[in-house]
């Protein structure tokens, strides 16, 4: 145990020689307070200072080189060679040096003063010069070892709850959850890992749960040198989960950053409930929520309610409920009148606890900008939750879609390169960024984009249906029909005669043809949905888009308008989407701009 003798902070690390605060040299057990030396006599053993000990940079077996200034009765030498004035003896007299003895003593001075410099200057710049600070970092999946699948939200959860934390480190890049998440599973190579994401350092680690009890092992590696630079082994009960967290995150942020402010260790530190029950089934529900299919989602929705009923004032659970609900209408056909409300009560809720979560703005964001169609509103809170975390993907990503729905495409480029340079290898990322140039018109980035896309995330249908777009938003009709006709291909349920009879139709009407029989076949496969549950919810712009494609303006904007009533969040894009290019001119559609609120 060391301490610092001016603040008084202590280490466990025994090889830390100078104090992160302030400084001063680390002092062996408590530090002690030296008195004024008596001339003519020395300090008693129990005043004695402790020995601060210098981390050693010698060879096995060589002893360390102490530096010590000499002092006379008579004179104080200094660094330089300044004398101070002959001072008097207990008696009081002056003592005399006489010619002699000071050309003796000269050189003797001159090469304590040079060995005094020479060591003095290494271990300052040993110490004290300034050190290459860790400015980026990828926290890799933690492995679970416990042998049972069924805590791999565990491993998951502690993961993502660390990468959170460290994200609060200013001019810190952590790489986002979905990105590390990619290599999940998989043998690491570290230099390959660190290349890809261009990370400085890696952070490894093994949680394994045995009742109880659990133990967790962390490295920190030099990305270049693949060198250890910091390794540890936390042992805790499971009921001990918070405080863990909350320790681990002390710890690495420690060995990343020397000097961080107060409110800055707070933020890194801070748990937001101290029930570890709640707190596991937080995890689990932000386990069940990163799946984005329906059965998992709604799995969330039970883990994060069950997390507030432990803890009522658990903001992290609320806003994770936020997202959820946030998230469904997207994921089938669901009416966003019977979640987005209820996403919006939990955000708030969120917030009223902790007016200082980001992840609480983004998630209000959402429910202004996709539900209420209020574009200054939404921005507000997104720039809200960037300033509070920098380091949030989602909330640039989001914002991006805000502002190129707005038509501000070179802001909305901005956001979403720096929401890919956080989190490069995510999946509605780089879709984002691909829908983007297409609204910016940037149509040969957006083929290069749908190519990177699906290298990251192969998907022959929706690769395809990508190119589809911009080979039509470009006009070369032919390359657009290949490619459809081949994303048909690749779906499961596209009955082989509709591609038949589009291939027909086009070489037959043209683009004006293939698109009268596209209408043909959506409108058959939408009515057959839609007979199938009369009481459900097949989505309006479905219609809308399939009408589009037969031009007929009169079904398409009353189904636009239906799009609005339900709150269906795809409307933003009417000023963007060049798909009702052929009703712009409509008063009625340009009505319906209006109402939505899409700025001029």
């Amino acid at each position: 145990m060391k301490r610092c003798p001016e603040c008084g902070r202590d280490y466990n690390d025994d090889s830390m020689s100078f104090c992160l605060d302030d400084g001063s040299e680390l002092l062996f057990g408590p530090a002690v307070s030296v008195p004024p030396a008596v001339a003519g006599g020395a300090l008693s053993s129990a005043d004695e200072p402790q020995t601060a000990i210098l981390h050693s940079t010698a060879a096995p077996g060589e002893a360390p080189t102490r530096a010590q200034l000499h002092t006379t009765e008579q004179t104080a030498i200094f660094p330089g060679g300044a004398e101070a004035e002959p001072r008097e003896s207990l008696g009081g007299l002056a003592e005399k040096q006489s010619f002699s003895a000071n050309r003796a003593a000269k050189p003797l001075i001159a090469t304590v003063v040079a060995v005094a410099v020479l060591v003095g200057g290494f271990f300052g710049y040993r110490y004290f010069s300034p050190i290459k600070q860790i400015e980026s970092i990828a926290v890799m999946p933690f492995e679970n070892k416990s042998g049972n699948a069924d805590v791999e939200y565990l491993s998951d959860g502690m993961t993502e709850t660390l990468i959170n934390s460290l994200s609060q480190i200013p001019n810190l890049n952590v790489k986002a959850r979905s990105t590390v998440f990619r290599y999940k599973g998989k043998e690491f190579d570290l230099k390959k890992i660190a290349a890809e994401l261009n990370v400085q350092a890696i952070l490894t680690g093994q949680v394994v749960q045995r009742g109880d009890q659990m133990t967790l092992n962390l490295e920190l590696i030099d990305a270049k040198t693949e060198n250890v630079l910091w390794g540890n082994k936390y042992e805790r009960k499971a009921s001990d989960l918070v405080s863990l967290q909350s320790e681990i995150a002390r710890d690495v942020s420690s060995k990343l950053k020397s000097k961080l402010s107060n409110a800055e260790v707070a933020s890194v530190e801070k748990t937001y409930t101290a029930n570890s029950e709640a707190y596991q089934l937080y995890l689990q529900g932000r386990y069940h929520l990163n799946k984005r299919q329906i059965p998992e989602l709604e799995k969330a929705v039970v883990f994060f309610k069950q997390a507030i009923e432990k803890d009522p004032n658990y903001a992290l659970a609320y806003s994770g409920l936020a997202d959820t609900y946030s998230v469904i209408p997207s994921r089938g056909d669901f009416r966003p009148k019977e979640y987005m409300p209820q996403s919006k009560q939990a955000a708030l809720k969120a917030l009223e606890l902790d007016p200082n979560l980001a992840e609480a703005h983004t998630s209000l964001a959402q429910f202004i900008f996709y539900y209420e169609y209020d574009f200054a509103g939404a921005e507000k809170s997104y720039k809200k939750a960037i300033e509070l975390n920098p380091n949030y993907a989602g909330a640039h990503q989001w914002y991006s879609l805000l502002l190129a729905q707005s038509g501000r495409h070179d802001e909305a480029n901005r956001e979403i390169t720096k929401a890919i340079e956080l989190d490069p290898f995510s999946f509605p990322i780089n879709g984002v960024s691909y829908f983007q140039l297409i609204f910016a018109g940037r149509f040969d980035e957006a083929l290069l984009q749908a190519k990177k896309r699906n290298e990251l995330f192969p998907n022959e249908w929706e690769f395809r249906m990508f190119n589809t777009r911009v080979y039509a938003e470009q006009g070369k009709y032919d390359q657009a029909v290949e490619e459809y006709l081949l994303a048909a291909k690749a779906i499961k349920d596209f009955k082989p005669e509709n591609i038949t009879k589009l291939k027909e139709a086009y070489e037959k009407g043209g683009w004006d043809g293939y698109g009268r029989m596209h209408q043909e076949i959506r409108l058959e496969e939408l009515n057959a949905k839609q007979a199938k549950d009369p009481n459900g919810y097949v989505k309006a712009l479905d219609f809308a888009s399939a009408y589009a494609w037969g031009k007929d303006k009169d079904k398409t904007i009353e189904y636009l308008n239906k799009a609005y009533d339900e709150r269906e969040r795809n409307l933003l894009e009417l000023k963007v989407n060049r798909a009702w290019d052929f009703v712009r001119d409509d008063p009625r559609f340009k009505e319906l701009v209006k109402r939505v609120g899409i700025p001029e």
